[in-house]
């Protein structure tokens, strides 16, 4: 569902992101590790249209990211880890809005409303505006506006921020539903737990290289290292791959 071929960035002499090949097939929660700087987010951003990579392909579905950028996007929902939001809309506006650029007709925009805020717990919020909301209930909005138009793959950056611990644990269930159900799943974090909670393979980059990919217990092996997830992160961080 996801595929990268030989993925290279440049910010003029700077190589941010390494002949990156990958393949992430559907339904799988796939989480991308790195320290700050690693070339995670710009990944992200090559792969959502956002970024022009410097050279290689990316396609979603089959579906070129370049060349055909609004069929790609069609097909997916992107999560940054600072969303932006129009502020002078209210809650039910925004949600109506981005159900309107997806082409969706009022009936289904309706009908999702009631679930997704329910399940979300905005109903109580929906004509409040964007800018009044509290930062967890506006990653909450973003959560349900991305899900509106049932993408076929979600890419989220850094997916736990501002939430509280009823949130976390509902949208780690929503994730491991989404993606039991079908859904391709591609997020990074610095949260290790999560990725150890919900991810089927790991990929760890390092100044804008893969240096380590597959299940937890696969890189536990090929890094020689037997602890939890956090070890060998730090690990393969500070050594480099193995």
């Amino acid at each position: 569902m996801i595929r990268m071929e030989k993925l290279n960035k440049f910010y003029g002499s700077f190589h941010a992101v390494k002949d990156l090949t990958l393949n992430v097939p559907r339904g799988e929660v796939f989480c991308f590790l790195g320290p700050n700087g690693a070339g995670k987010t710009t990944t992200l951003k090559m792969l959502t249209g956002l970024l022009r990579p410097s050279s290689g392909r990316a396609w979603i579905g089959g579906i070129d990211v370049v060349e055909n950028p609004l069929e790609a996007k069609k097909r997916m929902a992107y999560i940054p880890d600072t969303p932006f939001l129009y502020d002078r809309l209210t809650a039910t506006e925004f949600f109506t809005f981005i159900g309107t650029l997806y082409g969706l007709s009022r009936e289904t925009i309706d009908e999702e409303f009631e679930r997704s805020f329910s399940f979300f717990g905005l109903l109580e919020h929906r004509a409040s505006l964007v800018k009044d909301l509290s930062h967890g209930l506006r990653q909450r909005l973003v959560y349900a506006a991305s899900f509106l138009h049932k993408p076929d793959v979600l890419f989220i950056d850094e997916p736990l921020i501002g939430l509280d611990p009823h949130t976390i644990r509902a949208i780690k269930s929503l994730l491991r539903e989404k993606a039991k159900a079908g859904m391709t799943i591609f997020l990074t974090t610095h949260i290790l737990s999560l990725a150890e909670d919900v991810a089927d393979r790991i990929g760890i980059i390092l100044n804008g290289k893969l240096i380590a990919l597959g299940t937890l217990d696969e890189i536990k092996s090929t890094s020689g290292t037997s602890g939890d997830l956090e070890e060998v992160f730090l690990e393969l961080t500070e050594n480099g791959a193995p």
